[in-house]
């Protein structure tokens, strides 16, 4: 059986022409400006700030021209915590800054 499966480069179906400057060219004369915007962690703002960050973003595509496409990219990283468990009562509700003794109850 002979092999009829027609092949083609990648640069023929994704047709980029260079990167320079933070701007990707393509072959067909279009520009894509590249930014990176570095947010806080999750969970670490109040809702203050989140409102401030939020007004920011929207604001900011706002001003974009029409057919502008935005592509927002959000990464999560897992890491593993493992507790030393020699050291006795590590609940967060008995650590030094949270512990209310019994003779402070009153």
């Amino acid at each position: 059986m002979r092999n009829v499966a027609k092949t083609t480069t990648l640069e023929n179906k994704f047709p980029l022409l260079a990167v320079e400057n933070n701007c990707i060219l393509s072959k067909d004369a279009d520009i894509t400006a590249c930014f990176e915007i570095r947010l806080p962690e999750q969970f670490t703002v109040a809702s203050a700030e989140y409102e401030v960050i939020h007004s920011a973003w929207h604001k900011a595509i706002k001003t974009l021209p029409d057919f502008t496409v935005i592509h927002k990219q959000d990464w999560y990283i897992k890491e593993s915590y493992a507790p030393d468990l020699a050291i006795e009562d590590q609940s967060f509700y008995r650590s030094p800054t949270n512990a209310i003794s019994m003779s402070d109850r009153s």
